[in-house]
């Protein structure tokens, strides 16, 4: 995901917003732009990195399930390769600010 704040500062932003939209579709990344400073779009990018996440997760113990494979769920400490799902998100959207 990529997120870009101060979207209330539009004069001094350093990239615009298409030059990060077209940054994160080439990536194949969520991009939403938020300000903190108006607690614009902050919950929303939260909620989309968890809704992801969960979907990831699901997605993989379906998989899992399927192969009589209990491997979906990561061991402590392990990590999660999510490069491979990248291409199931949402991808080029910008919430509105």
């Amino acid at each position: 995901m990529l997120v870009g704040n101060m979207a209330d500062l539009r004069h001094l932003k350093a990239v615009s917003t298409e030059d990060g939209k077209s940054f994160a579709e080439r990536e194949s990344l969520f991009f939403m732009e938020t300000s903190a400073l108006e607690a614009t779009n902050i919950d929303n990018a939260c909620a989309e990195v968890l809704t992801q996440i969960y979907h990831i997760v699901c997605k993989k113990a379906l998989e899992a399930s399927e192969n009589n494979n209990c491997s979906a769920f990561p061991s402590k400490g392990e990590k999660i390769d999510m490069s491979k799902d990248v291409s199931n998100m949402k991808r080029g959207g910008c919430c509105s600010t």
